[in-house]
């Protein structure tokens, strides 16, 4: 069983940065894939990026890359998320979530989720 809690979203201006944190409990966190994904109002959940469980494995959706950065520490058993150059289309609810297999761009492939944190990028 593994446990998230997502921190750090709030409201920023566009062209502002945002880290997002994940902490998760349990002592197997680095045995998990983890990912973080996002959803806007009236849109369904979507994929943001992914980190194998090693770290030596990142993927992100295209509208991210070169602005996000998803690194974990195995060690403190957190994931994050470094959000550079927002835009407004970036505002959503982003959750981070853990599977024990190999991490995929799909919501079905997680087990567990964080509660959510919110992020308002202002125009």
């Amino acid at each position: 069983q593994v446990q998230l809690v997502e921190s750090g979203g709030g409201l920023v201006q566009a062209g502002g940065s945002l880290r997002l944190s994940c902490a998760a409990s349990g002592r197997t966190f680095g045995s998990y894939s983890m990912a973080w994904f996002r959803q806007a109002p009236g849109k369904e959940r979507e994929f943001v990026a992914l980190i194998s469980w090693r770290g030596s494995t990142t993927d992100y959706t295209d509208s991210v890359k070169g602005r996000f950065t998803i690194s974990r520490d195995n060690a403190k058993n957190t994931v994050y998320l470094q959000m550079n150059s927002l835009k407004p289309e970036d505002t959503a609810v982003y959750y981070c979530a853990a599977s024990p297999r190999p991490g995929t761009w799909s919501t079905r492939g997680y087990d567990y989720w964080g509660q959510g944190t919110q992020v308002t990028v202002s125009s």
